[in-house]
């Protein structure tokens, strides 16, 4: 089954090239959940999602669930992409630091994009790219989740 190749915020959805080593992420990104590869030798989540650890060179790697939060470290607003986001209009390209430590470039979506902020905390949302992956973005965290954060 082929997927929309567009997303209801209006930007491609492509396909990535889903290998033996991510499959995990990009499977469980289908499901909606985000996992991390974490280094068993010396614990760092490793980013991007890979059989070794970029830390320690470690090949001892478990995949661990992750909150699916973050925090807007930088953005910009892109007015005109390119390639699959020529014909995508403007949308927001953002540096996300997530809880569990990696530093992540992404989408923001469901947002103007001129009420991002950094510092803004966000919360992942999967996007359908096909039979075998879906493409973890970010959207601003929604009230309920965030007062649930801070109890």
């Amino acid at each position: 089954m082929m997927a929309d190749p567009t997303t209801r915020a209006g930007l491609p959805t492509p396909a990535p090239y889903v290998s033996p080593e991510t499959r995990p992420f990009w499977s469980a990104a289908k499901a909606g959940r985000l996992v991390l590869p974490f280094c068993t030798g010396c614990g760092v989540a490793i980013w991007y999602p890979k059989a070794f650890c970029s830390a320690c060179g470690s090949m001892h790697v478990d995949w661990r669930e992750a909150s699916g939060l973050a925090t807007v470290y930088s953005h910009s607003h892109v007015h005109r992409g390119e390639g699959a986001y020529r014909e995508a209009g403007s949308f927001v390209l953002a540096l996300v630091d997530l809880d569990e430590g990696p530093r992540v470039l992404t989408n923001i979506v469901d947002i103007d994009p001129a009420d991002v902020a950094i510092g803004q905390r966000v919360q992942v949302v999967f996007h359908d790219a096909g039979d075998e992956a879906s493409l973890p973005r970010f959207a601003p965290m929604a009230p309920a989740r965030a007062a649930a954060v801070h109890d």
